[in-house]
């Protein structure tokens, strides 16, 4: 359930919003992974943030989808933008 809500998201560009351990986050999702552990995580941008963080799926709670925003990936190309 969670896979298709957040592979949904990462194609049609949505941000999404959900708890993690209790904490929320406003994420632009970019894609999704399995750890090194065998967990599956979610990688994307913390809103306000510029750095790409790992989110691991037993810890996310209250999915929502935000409707009304989307958003590009930043891709770093050039080194003068790392």
């Amino acid at each position: 359930m969670k896979t298709d809500i957040f592979s949904t998201a990462i194609t049609n560009r949505k941000k999404i919003k959900f708890l993690y351990s209790f904490n929320p986050i406003e994420l632009e999702p970019y894609y999704l992974s399995i750890n090194k552990g065998g967990s599956k995580v979610i990688y994307g941008r913390v809103n306000s943030s510029s750095q790409v963080k790992m989110f691991e799926f037993n810890k996310i709670f209250n999915i929502k989808v935000l409707n009304n925003s989307k958003f590009s990936p930043i891709i770093p190309i050039l080194p003068i933008y790392n």
